[in-house]
This record gives C-alpha cells, structure tokens and sequence, in this order.
C-alpha cells in the first residue's frame, strides 16, 4: 500500500477555508431564511429548483439529483412544503413509479418574499467579500470540481 499524500500547509489552508465557509455560509442563509420567511435553506432551494423548471414541476428523483440529497430526505422537505401549501406532488400518467414535485401559486409568492433577503446575505457573505478575480477564480476551481465528479 502507498503512503497517503499528506496535504501541505497551503493546502490544509484551503481545505479548512472551504470547510468552514461553506458551513458558515450554509447555516447564516439558513437562519436568516427561518427568521424573515420560516423556510429553510434547502426549502429554498427547491423551490428554486422548481421555478426553473419547465411547467414549474420536476421529477422527485432528478430534483434530489440536482440538489444533491437523498431521495428519502427530499420526500420529507417536500411533505413539508406541501403541508405549507408551497408545493403540490402528482403522479405521472405515463409511468406510475413517478412523482413529479410542482410549484403552487403560494410557493412563487414565498420566494418572492424570500429572494430579496437571500440575495442580499449572499451578497454580503460571499460576493461583496471577494475581488472579480477571486470569483472568477473561485467559480472555474470549483467548476472543475464539480465537472470531475460528474455533477455540472
């Protein structure tokens, strides 16, 4: 068996950045999404994921897929959301093993009131803090990352 390729002071350096920032990132968005609107931040996201999409409806599986979370965990959020009335789920006519997540009328209006909150922490935490350069930087780096490991 071959030695591990132990990480050096500046890339420890990186990774703990990465690490730590995502965390801090992922639990700030998420705090100021409960407070101002009472979602989370994967709440968020899905809804977001499904205003993108055509007809505002995506197959349960493929929105775990691009959100990457389990299919079990997801199939809770959307409970959730459906008992909160922002989302609907209904079966496919043509293959009866799919259940499509769609967006309701209640669900566009929350992430109206949710987007501008969110957008501006993003801001504040994440692109405000760093030159163009640096998000360009940032942007192809992990770019990348996600390309080699298949989920661009």
């Amino acid at each position: 068996m071959t030695a591990p390729r132990w990480l050096d002071e500046e890339e420890r350096r990186a990774w703990y950045a990465f690490v730590a920032a995502g965390a801090l990132i992922d639990r700030r968005l998420d705090q100021q999404l409960k407070d101002d609107v009472g979602i989370t931040h994967l709440q968020y996201e899905i809804l977001v994921r499904l205003e993108a999409a055509p007809d505002r409806e995506m197959r349960m599986s493929a929105l775990a897929d691009a959100l990457f979370h389990t299919k079990s965990g997801l199939t809770y959020q959307i409970g959730q959301l459906e008992k909160a009335g922002l989302v609907n789920r209904r079966s496919c006519p043509s293959d009866t093993r799919a259940v499509y997540a769609v967006l309701t009328a209640a669900g566009r209006r929350m992430l109206e009131r949710a987007a501008p909150g969110h957008v501006a922490l993003v801001r504040e935490l994440l692109i405000d803090v760093l030159t163009p350069e640096q998000l360009t930087s940032l942007a192809d780096g992990l770019g990348e990352v996600n390309r080699r490991m298949g989920a661009d």
